[in-house]
């Protein structure tokens, strides 16, 4: 199959008017221009029209079980009363009901150009029950803060119940409710079994003091439950979640809103990075602290935009994540922008070689948005991220969906 498109957008080199790209299998095997791509590749050319194709937006960071809960939590006064009320919303969920969020994430993500999303699973026994429409990392997410015993249990559980899933990885959910053991216990599998690893951190200020200074309303709350709280009044959440083990590059963090000045001198002597993903609506909700983006890129930090979940965002759109980052960060180019939701994710989930571009050897996953005849070559990127719509077409692993 050859793809014909008004515009080609690669993220590998400047974007192609009049572009192809020739398919084999689920693989791209060539792109260039429409006459050179004919000419070198024999196959059934499918016409796209005035439409710009694009790499298939990549998801760093969602939890698809709670789609069913859209505009079911109000903004709190504090993070801790939130987890409050979501824990109350999850009490009434079947597993059924999960199910079917599941179901209807998945779909959703679809409608919006997300080919790749990565899923924190809380329920790891549903994965077996789900077909997934596009490409899924599943992360199991874990929590001990009741249990610490059990923190080895739960781990070879979540493996046990993702077997047949060809992507997955682990999620210790955040300091505050995962115990070191459990983290410890997490990196081993990862080392072991050459997979990923993704947790919250530092995301509320209320994070930042309980442990920097064993108060605050999560740490009342915490400390209400029963978790032991000695490893307060110490470190900042990021430096409690370095330690002794580095920056490894396995390691994808979401959030990362609250760093003190020592935070940063931490990052500035590691050689080596994690990856970051911001989720710049579920922010808003939130009213964190003010995502340090620029701080964090000039340290040389890989930064990707997520959704996190419909229980503190409106919708799973990554075209709407991009409008919402620009506003709060003009100066960074569109360009630059759109990176963030194909080139950067890829590198974070180790396929910065199959996704994330349109080039020879990598799969072929697509969306296709329109593209009129007036839009000049170098507008195509503000053009992108101003999409407000459901997309045209999309491809995922050589198969249109």
């Amino acid at each position: 199959m050859i793809l014909r498109a008004r515009i080609v957008v690669t993220m590998h080199g400047a974007p192609i008017e009049n572009g192809a790209v020739a398919i084999e299998g689920n693989r791209i095997v060539d792109v260039g221009l429409l006459n050179e791509v004919k000419s070198r590749n024999s196959g059934d050319v499918v016409d796209l029209g005035e439409q710009a194709l694009l790499p298939g937006l990549i998801n760093a960071h969602c939890h698809l079980d709670y789609t069913c809960l859209r505009g079911k939590i109000p903004a709190q006064k504090s993070f801790a009363d939130w987890i409050r009320a979501i824990n109350a919303a999850k009490a009434k969920l079947s597993g059924e009901d999960y199910l079917a969020s599941i179901a209807d994430g998945f779909a959703e993500a679809k409608k919006f150009g997300t080919t790749t999303i990565a899923n924190l699973e809380a329920f790891p026994e549903l994965v077996a029950k789900i077909r997934s429409p596009i490409r899924t990392w599943w992360f199991v997410e874990l929590l001990d803060v009741r249990l610490p015993e059990r923190a080895k249990d739960l781990v070879d559980l979540a493996i046990e119940s993702l077997k047949q899933a060809t992507n997955w990885g682990l999620a210790p959910h955040a300091l505050f409710t995962a115990s070191a053991d459990l983290y410890q216990r997490c990196e081993e599998i990862a080392c072991r079994e050459n997979i990923l690893l993704t947790t919250h951190l530092a995301e509320s200020r209320e994070e930042m003091s309980m442990f920097r200074d064993a108060s605050g309303l999560l740490y009342e709350f915490m400390k209400g439950i029963g978790r032991p709280m000695d490893d307060c009044d110490h470190e900042t959440p990021l430096a409690l979640f370095v330690g002794h083990r580095g920056l490894p590059e396995r390691w994808i963090v979401a959030h990362l809103n609250e760093l003190a000045e020592g935070d940063f001198d931490l990052l500035a002597r590691s050689r080596r990075k994690f990856h970051v993903v911001h989720s710049p609506r579920s922010h808003g909700y939130f009213a964190h602290s003010l995502f340090p983006f620029e701080r964090l890129r000039a340290l040389g930090f890989n930064i990707c935009l997520g959704t996190d979940s419909l229980a503190s965002n409106e919708d799973l759109s990554l075209f709407a994540e991009m409008r919402a980052f620009q506003r709060s960060e003009p100066t960074v180019s569109p360009s630059k922008i759109f990176e963030m939701v194909t080139v950067n994710p890829a590198r974070a989930l180790r396929q910065g070689n199959a996704l994330g571009k349109i080039r020879p050897g990598f799969y072929a996953d697509f969306v296709s948005i329109p593209c009129a005849r007036s839009t000049r070559l170098r507008r195509v990127y503000e053009k992108i991220i101003a999409f407000d719509r459901p997309v045209d077409w999309m491809m995922v692993n050589g198969e249109i969906k």
